[in-house]
């Protein structure tokens, strides 16, 4: 039996703790899906198309090294409507501090009541990773800083190439 888990978040962008998270949850899954939340009330910096192929890009070669298979897919509906979708049993979400875990834990005793035959579990940042988020490196980047320590190389292109345009 193939043991599938759903990553949900906006991933915009995808940071190197998006990819701790990635390389933690290959280490216990066959196939990961990694779902792009998309809301009609949120104004990303990229557009799912656009974070779909850096997830395939960064996140894939990462999923191939630790044996598993990889899928993005997007949602503009409840996580566990997605996760029944993509046949998940498993959340997969990643903690970096305890105010992480206060809002993780509502979250999965929410999902748990709306959908009990998916199992939600959290994988602990690393301590490089801990401090990323991609709200911070938006607004490094935006402000013309190095953001390479955060992020995959091609997501700092892509980042220097946005904020570049739009200098």
């Amino acid at each position: 039996m193939t043991r599938t888990a759903l990553y949900a978040g906006s991933f915009d962008p995808v940071t190197n703790g998006h990819l701790d998270v990635v390389r933690q949850a290959c280490r216990l899954v066959d196939h990961l899906v990694i779902a792009i939340g998309v809301h009609p009330g949120k104004a990303p910096l990229f557009s799912a198309e656009e974070r779909a192929a850096l997830l395939t890009e960064t996140c894939g070669p990462v999923a191939r090294s630790e044996g598993a298979t990889l899928a993005i897919a997007t949602f503009d509906d409840l996580a566990v409507s997605a996760a029944r979708r993509c046949g998940a049993s498993i959340f997969i979400r990643g903690l970096r501090d305890g105010t992480d875990l206060d809002y993780e834990m509502q979250l999965a005793g929410m999902n748990g009541a709306m959908a009990p035959e998916v199992q939600t579990v959290f994988l602990p940042a690393s301590t490089q990773a801990r401090p990323i988020t991609a709200t911070l490196v938006r607004q490094i980047a935006g402000m013309g800083g190095d953001v390479s320590p955060f992020v995959p190389a091609a997501v700092a292109a892509r980042l220097r190439q946005r904020f570049a345009a739009t200098a």
